[in-house]
């Protein structure tokens, strides 16, 4: 672990699960366990709680690769999904990370026959993001980034469709505050969704973003997310 990055135990495994889920991205590897390589298993409270930091996130090279998550990897998620539900009282982006953490295990671990059902959430409501200022939606779609993922509908997706031109100034209005993460998070958006205006120049735009913020692999692993799905989107 860097220790530079570990001002608690909790930072500490959130940069090293996030750090494992960059390598997994950058080599395609579907038989690595992410939580593996980062001493986490489920027994591992810390670890837990760093997987429900990092969220669906950490089965994204499943997601974007279309292979079968390690089983390691599902059973820290699962785990991480059941020891740590949304309070009545959650924001509404702790309530969505929650649900779409539920919607991938189903969509990539789907339980085998006789197995306990897991555990179900409905979709919360995304009204509030419609009529959210253009800075205050980058900020929320952003938060829920893991969310931007191909083949996961959802009405935080709808939003970002219907409000790509605010994502984009979101985007290059965090890139001048050098605020990397929140930068990360919108491009990736604008990567899986298109309809930014040609002339945001994205790809330079996030290159840029890595190169300033990429100390932190939360941001290097939005930006990778946003790299692999505009490429599968030109094929």
């Amino acid at each position: 672990m860097d220790q530079t990055h570990a001002s608690s135990p909790l930072a500490g495994a959130v940069h090293d699960l996030a750090t494992e889920v960059v390598l997994a991205l950058r080599s395609g590897d579907h038989l690595a366990t992410v939580c593996g390589a980062a001493g986490i298993d489920e027994e591992n409270r810390t670890g837990i709680a760093a997987a429900r930091v990092i969220g669906a996130d950490l089965l994204l090279p499943s997601v974007l690769y279309g292979r079968h998550p390690h089983p390691g990897d599902v059973a820290v998620l699962d785990r991480a999904v059941r020891e740590f539900p949304p309070k009545p009282d959650a924001p509404a982006a702790t309530a969505w990370s929650h649900w779409h953490m539920i919607s991938t295990l189903q969509r990539m671990a789907p339980p085998p026959p006789g197995a306990a059902a897991p555990a179900t959430y409905a979709e919360p409501d995304a009204a509030w993001l419609e009529g959210a200022p253009w800075q205050a939606f980058t900020h929320q779609l952003s938060v829920l980034a893991p969310l931007a993922v191909p083949a996961a509908p959802s009405a935080v997706r709808q939003a970002a469709t219907h409000r790509a031109v605010d994502l984009s100034r979101g985007f290059v209005r965090a890139v001048r505050r050098r605020d990397w993460l929140q930068a990360a998070g919108a491009g990736r958006w604008l990567a899986a969704i298109g309809g930014e205006p040609a002339t945001l120049g994205l790809e330079r735009g996030l290159d840029f973003v890595e190169l300033m913020g990429g100390h932190d692999p939360r941001v290097t692993l939005h930006v990778r997310a946003a790299r692999l799905m505009a490429e599968a989107r030109a094929r």
